[in-house]
């Protein structure tokens, strides 16, 4: 059994999923915060929280790298780490860094720089050769707007650190520019109080459909596990509304997209991790959108395993610890499986979400989760305005992500003091996740 230092999490989906799979996985581990509220007051669901699952609840400054070396230096006398792990963007490349100090595996720091950051993401796969949009970096105001002149509107502002489709939108002219920068600007620290890198991403727009390649990678080979279909809504903002495992593409388009993904985890220097690859399909071929070097948030790892029984969070905790990970596909009985998101269609006060147990009580449901009466919910301009989800499989082909889709449509959001309005829907609340039978 090895013992894992986890530095920090996410407070979703995969703050479950990663310890489950470590302890499945024969494994435990130690949990290492800067602040453990930032947790408990995103518990997700009943019951205890999945991160006091851990041998040891630790607390030390995460975001003073070189302390936290010495401290985590300590801590290693005493504990006995076999390997470093988080599930958060904001501490991968510390999580790399304090891995590399303690002699433990994992993938290159600076390789996993390059890849969180999207800004060395572009530059390095622009000199590889890997095909992206056109794209320009900038700090001030007159930097930005003349790189925009350049590129021409319509184009994309993105922040080069941050995650969930902050801050990411399209802009049609310098006006709207203008109030994407200053947003930025005035977002100078992320949730995790990092300061932030003060410099704008400009990318030439692309247009088609979104996919993510699923890899695993490790003695410098990377396995593809299979190809998510996402479903991307909310112009100007580009909010993530549901997935589908397996995408039903042609083979021509899948093969491409999958020597795209593969050759930039390659130059990007990746290995021994899980890795989640964000193409959009364009008329002229897959395009390179970003790099995630880590398992696939949304739940779609979840996906992956109801419909292969491949469990990438466990795949990511072997690798953790030096042991080659199982990717060997089995028979689950599903052809396809999809999550639908409902998004708000403003900002409000939730008084009520009407059409719940409609979706509760579909046979093909595997699982869903809504906010409660009470909960505050901000205007839908990213992944981090979900007010629930309902996953689905298709044991007969590709239909999950459709009736997934049609369930949603049955369910509204009732706000206090005014009428049911409709969810924004591609095309400790009430729950339930249960295993598909076979």
């Amino acid at each position: 059994m090895s013992h894992l230092l986890m530095i920090e999490s996410w407070v979703g989906a995969m703050s479950t999923l990663l310890p489950r799979a470590i302890r499945e996985a024969g494994h435990r581990f130690s949990f290492l915060t800067r602040d453990l509220h930032h947790y408990l007051r995103s518990a997700p669901g009943s019951g205890v929280h999945p991160l006091l699952a851990a041998d040891n609840v630790l607390t030390a400054e995460t975001n003073d790298v070189a302390g936290l070396m010495t401290h985590v230096e300590r801590l290693h006398d005493v504990l006995g780490f076999d390997g470093v792990i988080s599930s958060c963007d904001y501490y991968l490349s510390t999580v790399a860094r304090v891995a590399a100090h303690l002699g433990l595996p994992g993938p290159a720091p600076d390789a996993v720089e390059r890849a969180y950051r999207k800004d060395l993401t572009r530059q390095a796969l622009r000199a590889a050769g890997v095909p992206g949009p056109q794209f320009a970096l900038a700090r001030t105001w007159p930097e930005v707007a003349a790189a925009a002149a350049d590129l021409g509107y319509p184009l994309v502002v993105k922040p080069v650190d941050l995650c969930a489709g902050m801050h990411v939108r399209k802009v049609a002219n310098e006006g709207e520019l203008r109030e994407a920068f200053l947003a930025l600007d005035g977002f100078p620290v992320n949730a995790r109080q990092q300061s932030r890198i003060p410099v704008v991403l400009l990318e030439e727009l692309l247009t088609g459909p979104e996919v993510s390649v699923e890899t695993v990678t490790f003695d410098s080979v990377t396995h593809v596990v299979g190809i998510t279909d996402k479903s991307v809504v909310g112009q100007p903002w580009f909010v993530e509304s549901g997935h589908m495992f397996p995408a039903d593409l042609p083979a021509d388009l899948a093969a491409a997209a999958t020597d795209t993904a593969v050759a930039a985890i390659k130059e990007l220097g990746l290995d021994h991790t899980v890795a989640h690859t964000e193409i959009k399909i364009t008329a002229d071929g897959p395009r390179l959108v970003e790099v995630n070097p880590r398992p696939a948030g949304n739940q779609i790892t979840e996906l992956v395993r109801r419909v292969t029984g491949i469990d990438l969070p466990m795949a990511y905790a072997q690798l953790a610890v030096g042991q080659r990970p199982r990717l060997e596909p089995s028979d689950t009985g599903a052809s396809s499986a999809a999550i639908s998101f409902l998004l708000p269609p403003e900002a409000g006060v939730i008084a009520e979400v009407p059409g719940v147990d409609e979706v509760g009580f579909a046979p093909d449901v595997v699982d869903y989760a809504f906010k409660p009466a009470g909960y505050r919910v901000g205007d839908p301009t990213s992944n981090n305005a979900y007010l629930g989800h309902v996953m689905v499989v298709d044991r007969a082909g590709f239909g999950a992500r459709r009736r997934a889709e049609g369930l949603l449509a049955g369910v509204s959001v009732r706000y206090m003091d005014a009428a049911p309005l409709g969810g924004v829907r591609p095309g400790g609340s009430v729950s339930r996740n249960h295993e598909a039978s076979a």
